[in-house]
């Protein structure tokens, strides 16, 4: 019987806070499972914000031609998430309970690197308000997304 390789929950401290939480998944290389599957990796994180960086790839095309929608929804939801993540207690956890998502240009593996950068609007006892953007490295707006999260202890 082989020994499970341990998760990044295993190698954060018991009673870490949001952020010392990302700030450890940062450490460790800033791969979520996710980010395995569709390539990008959470590179920063602070109070009330944190980024993930992706190179957009034919590895997420659809039929169409052009990279899935849920790509830039999973990368918008992760740094809407995270930014949430990054304000919650050792005792608090959340969920995604509405992601709204905008497409503005259609992204390509001629893209090259986005990052999406997610902020906290307002954040509450029982929810949390955050929106995100994607940029190119030139700043153009590829994707943006409100969310709202609710808090709630562990």
């Amino acid at each position: 019987m082989s020994v499970p390789e341990p998760t990044l929950a295993d190698q954060i401290a018991p009673g870490a806070s949001g952020l010392e939480q990302l700030l450890a998944m940062i450490a460790a290389g800033g791969r979520p499972p996710i980010g395995d599957t569709l390539e990008f990796s959470l590179t920063e994180a602070g109070d009330g914000w944190a980024a993930f960086e992706g190179v957009p790839g034919r590895h997420a095309y659809n039929p169409i031609g052009t990279v899935h929608g849920g790509y830039a929804a999973t990368l918008l939801d992760s740094a809407c998430g995270c930014a949430v993540h990054s304000k919650l207690s050792a005792k608090q956890g959340y969920t995604t309970l509405e992601l709204k998502v905008a497409y503005h240009r259609p992204l390509t593996d001629k893209t090259g690197p986005v990052r999406a950068e997610g902020k906290v609007v307002t954040f509450g006892r029982r929810a949390a308000f955050a929106e995100a953007t994607i940029k190119d490295a030139r700043g153009r707006i590829y994707a943006s997304a409100t969310s709202t999260l609710l808090v709630f202890e562990r």
